[in-house]
This record gives C-alpha cells, sequence and structure tokens, in this order.
C-alpha cells in the first residue's frame, strides 16, 4: 500500500487544474495542451509559493509521457545538465513525448544554462522542458527565447481562504474560527505554502487556533538598526540565539514594512539587500547565517552617506 503524505502542503498539492488556484490564463492553456497531450517547452517564473513546482508536476501528471524532476538548488553544474538531462532526453521511450521538469533553474550555472540551450535544440522532438524559476533574469537570452514564459500570480487572499476551509479544514474535520484563518493568511501572503504550513501547525485537538508570531525580537532587531551602534551585528546574533529563531523569512517582510526606521535614506539599496535574501532562504542551508549576511549588508549600507 501507498503511503499516503502526513504534510498538508504535500497532501493538498493540487492534482488537477480544477483543483489548482488562481491564474486562469495560464490554466486555460495548459487545459489545450493536456487535451492534445502535448506541450512547449516551458518557463514558469513567480515567487516562492505560488505553484510554479505545482503546476509542472501536474501537467506530467496529466498527459502520457516520461519525465524527470531535477532541482537545480541541489545541482546546478554542467555535468548534471551533461549527465542527467541529456541522459534522459537521449533515452528511448514509448510515450508519446518526455518532459524534463527543472526546478529553480535560475541557480544554474551560466555554462551549465549554455549547455542546456543545445540540448533543448537537439532534442525537442521528442522533448520537451519545463523550468521553473523565482528569477526569470537570471536565465540568459537564449534559453528564455525558447520557451514559453508564464509569470504565475498568487491567487487572492479570499481564493486561499475559501481553498483553505473548503479544501483542506473541512476535509481534515478541522473546526476554526474564519478571522484566525484571515490572520494567518495575511501573515505569509502571498507564500501559500508557508500558510498551509503554518496552518497545520496550529491544529491541535481537531481544532485551529491563530498561534501569533513573536515579533519581540524582531522589534529588537529594528532598534538596534536604528541605533547605527558599531556592535549593531554581534547584539542582533544574540537577539537572534535568545529568541531561538528558526525561521526567517517573516523577519524580511518585517524588516520592509519597517524600513522607514532603519534605512536613513537607503531604502532603495536595502529593499534590493532583503529581496536578494529572501530568495536565498529557500535554499540556503543554514538560514541563520543568510540572515546574518543580510544584516551585514544593511548594516554597510547604512554607513555610507546619503546623495
Amino acid at each position: 500500500m501507498k503511503k499516503q503524505h502526513t504534510l498538508w502542503i504535500e497532501k493538498y498539492r493540487s492534482q488537477t487544474l480544477e483543483q489548482y488556484i488562481g491564474n486562469d490564463a495560464v490554466k486555460d492553456r495548459i487545459s489545450g495542451c493536456i487535451e492534445t497531450n502535448d506541450i512547449p517547452h516551458f518557463i514558469f517564473a513567480g515567487t516562492a509559493g505560488t505553484g510554479k513546482t505545482t503546476l509542472a508536476k501536474l501537467i506530467v501528471n496529466n498527459i502520457k509521457c516520461d519525465y524527470i524532476y531535477l532541482n537545480a538548488s541541489d545541482e546546478n553544474g554542467i555535468d548534471m545538465i551533461r549527465e542527467k538531462v541529456k541522459g534522459f532526453a537521449s533515452s528511448a521511450t514509448f510515450n508519446p513525448i518526455k518532459v524534463v521538469i527543472l526546478d529553480e533553474a535560475d541557480f544554474l550555472t551560466q555554462p551549465a544554462q549554455a549547455a542546456l540551450r543545445n540540448i533543448i535544440e537537439e532534442y525537442s522532438i521528442n522533448t520537451r522542458f519545463i523550468l521553473t524559476c523565482n528569477y526569470i533574469e537570471r536565465l540568459i537570452e537564449p534559453l528564455t527565447s525558447r520557451c514559453e514564459i508564464h509569470i504565475l500570480k498568487p491567487p487572492s487572499m479570499p481564493d486561499v481562504a475559501r481553498h483553505i476551509c473548503t479544501n483542506i479544514l473541512d476535509v481534515e474535520g478541522v473546526t476554526y474560527d474564519i478571522k484566525n484563518v484571515a490572520m494567518l493568511i495575511k501573515e505569509y501572503y502571498p507564500d501559500i505554502r508557508s500558510v498551509i504550513k503554518y496552518l497545520q501547525a496550529g491544529v491541535k485537538d481537531g481544532k485551529y487556533e491563530w498561534i501569533a508570531l513573536n515579533t519581540d525580537w524582531l522589534a529588537k532587531v529594528v532598534e538596534i538598526l536604528k541605533s547605527r551602534d558599531k556592535k549593531a551585528w554581534y547584539t542582533i546574533r544574540q537577539v537572534v540565539a535568545d529568541a531561538q529563531v528558526d525561521d526567517f523569512q517573516v523577519a524580511y517582510r518585517y524588516m520592509f514594512d519597517n524600513l522607514d526606521k532603519f534605512s536613513y535614506g537607503h531604502d532603495a539599496e536595502i529593499s534590493v539587500v532583503l529581496d536578494d535574501h529572501i530568495w536565498r532562504a529557500g535554499v540556503v542551508p543554514d538560514k541563520e547565517i543568510n540572515f546574518a549576511a543580510a544584516i551585514a549588508k544593511i548594516l554597510d549600507l547604512n554607513k555610507k552617506q546619503v546623495l
């Protein structure tokens, strides 16, 4: 018997277009591809948790194909492209097409991207490629020009709420107050994956309760940044240690929302720093070091005189 997922982010991953919420124009395009059992090369781009990987897996699970799933945040070099991607693309199949899903493709090195371009050209008769990425500008033009690009947007907050209540909480038999669900969504939107993850964490004895985030440490971080103290970096590290922080995603949003308190005129530059480290937080092995690096860059910027 196949083991069932206990993690809701996997258990309730959309398996059909009807279950997939949002991005209706993209769904219409995919629906036509499923009907003809053929797809172009796709690039799905968008922020974390917007359903890029879900959509890619949904496609291959609803057409007749052989497919391989590879994550470029684990292997991003030219050897992976030559050995795994080319090996699969050049292999025989009894299905009409083969599909390569290359997740987090924006992590691929430049040589790896160049090699991938050549493989797409050589094997496109029988093999299709679906690339997902957070930052499409990190992909070389010869790759993007060979693919149909779709920028995925997160579904609206009301759509997320309906999905969570109807398709998850009601199915699980969990009782809840819609106000608590709304607070959860507001806290983590547009990262739907995080919304579902913390939804499950808040269920106890068959009831969902809103777990308020501990933002005291975040307020302390902002105050320390505001002070521009010479020992600020070390002090912030101690605050993080004392608070036993293990999830830094909310910290980047909190700092962005409070930029005016500590940016000293460097709002735009600090926004870029926060954006870059939000992206890195999804793939780096040590999220605390990633956060510490972001703080170091912000402190360095705040030393500079605004012209």
